[in-house]
């Protein structure tokens, strides 16, 4: 194995771990990439530095993982679907009889799940990104919020809004908080060793630091950092909008704006979201803390129907529910055809789509899946790039090989 590259693989799965390596190589950060197959684990990989000082990347190191969040607190809904104690398509107000304001009172659960609810544009409910660090605030905004319009069996990515609207369905039900719950219905039950929605303080040794995100490049570059970043934001303006004005002659239905205000709320650009107050935080559409071997082991149990090492956690009925395509069209906000489950989107690699396979990718690069036909799983943390909202081109390299290796070994 490459010397870029530490850990385990097992034969057969050689190919995962150069193409982990290839990605390190010359790499400003670090990252780590699990897999399993059969329920089994393949590769546990790790490399690189995990913060702008150089420490090395070790074993147990954790990252923020931005939207790959989203999956882990919809398999946590799941959980209490499962026991009866949510409906999909019971109305979200049922659990939580505020959020009826505003025309809201039909909305129900699959709608949230399937980014179908209106309620994607953050810019309107905060003057600052530092209200998402408040619980109390985002919900109760939410709840007085009106939806947008959207068009018949339209979706719109609720990028930052989506872990608040399932989170807190999630506390009313269940009367816990959702760092307990997680901790109590997924990460103990499974054995996971790192997988916090609101990280404990004795934890937040274990997490890497972003390299080269936006906030930390303004506070050591100063003044300069500013200009410089805000002259990159009118060229990327200008790109944007004759991207836009081609798309829409194709009959896309991209807008911006739109994809703007679900984006990127006033003073995102400043929020660190690897530093500990945020980590410490709940936004469960974002600041998910995890290694990748706990998001690969969750969803190898969602491939393999609920169940892995003895341990259930979902029916195979409430997995096949969760897991059904509910949407066809372009998303408004990602401008993707992003095939949503309840929770979930589709999975690709550079050897296409695969049918079923389900999971969540992040801003930032990283990503978790599993595929039941093909019974393997994946999850992959990174500190260093930014990509676009679900994940890019580095996560499909490694699906690709992963893919591959499980083609050979059939043949």
């Amino acid at each position: 194995m490459d010397a870029t590259v530490r850990g385990e693989v097992q034969p057969g799965f050689e190919a995962l771990a150069d193409a982990m390596a290839r990605q390190l190589r010359g790499a400003r950060g670090g990252a780590a990439v699990c897999a399993y197959h059969r329920g089994r684990c393949v590769a546990d990989l790790w490399g690189g530095v995990r913060d702008e000082a150089g420490a090395p990347w070790q074993r147990d190191t954790m990252c923020v993982s931005y939207s790959t969040t989203k999956g882990v607190v919809s398999t946590a809904l799941h959980v209490l679907a499962d026991r009866g104690e949510v409906d999909y398509d019971a109305p979200v107000a049922r659990y939580w009889p505020e959020f009826a304001q505003a025309g809201k009172g039909a909305i129900t659960i699959r709608d949230v799940m399937t980014h179908r609810a209106g309620l994607f544009n953050v810019r309107d409910l905060v003057d600052d990104a530092r209200r998402l660090l408040d619980w109390d605030h985002m919900t109760a905004a939410l709840a007085a919020a009106a939806p947008a319009p959207l068009p018949p069996r339209a979706t719109a990515y609720q990028a930052l809004t989506y872990g608040f609207l399932i989170g807190e369905v999630i506390q009313r039900v269940s009367g816990r908080s959702l760092a307990t719950f997680i901790a109590d219905e997924l990460a103990g039950p499974l054995g996971l060793d790192g997988l916090y929605i609101g990280a404990p303080a004795d934890q937040l040794h274990r997490a890497a630091r972003l390299v080269d995100a936006p906030a930390r490049r303004d506070r050591a570059a100063g003044p300069r950092g500013a200009a410089d970043r805000s002259a990159a934001a009118r060229r990327r303006r200008r790109i944007y909008g004759a991207v836009e004005r081609l798309l829409k002659l194709a009959g896309h239905p991209v807008d911006f704006d739109r994809a703007a205000a679900a984006l990127a709320p006033p003073g995102i650009s400043r929020f660190d979201f690897s530093s500990d107050e945020v980590l410490a935080a709940s936004i469960p559409a974002a600041n998910g803390l995890f290694t990748a071997r706990s998001l690969a082991r969750l969803y190898a149990m969602l491939a393999a129907g609920g169940e892995l090492d003895g341990v259930r956690v979902l029916s195979r009925d409430t997995v096949a529910r969760a897991t059904e395509i509910q949407t066809h069209g372009y998303d408004q906000i990602t401008i993707f055809k992003m095939r949503w489950r309840l929770g979930y989107h589709r999975i690709g690699s550079f050897r296409g789509v695969a049918p079923r396979a389900f999971g969540h990718f992040g801003w930032g690069g990283s990503g978790a899946w599993g595929d039941p036909d093909r019974q393997v799983a994946l999850g992959f943390i990174v500190n260093s790039g930014s990509g676009t909202p679900i994940g890019d081109l580095r996560i499909l390299r490694l699906n690709t090989a992963l893919y591959d290796c499980v083609r050979r070994l059939r043949r």
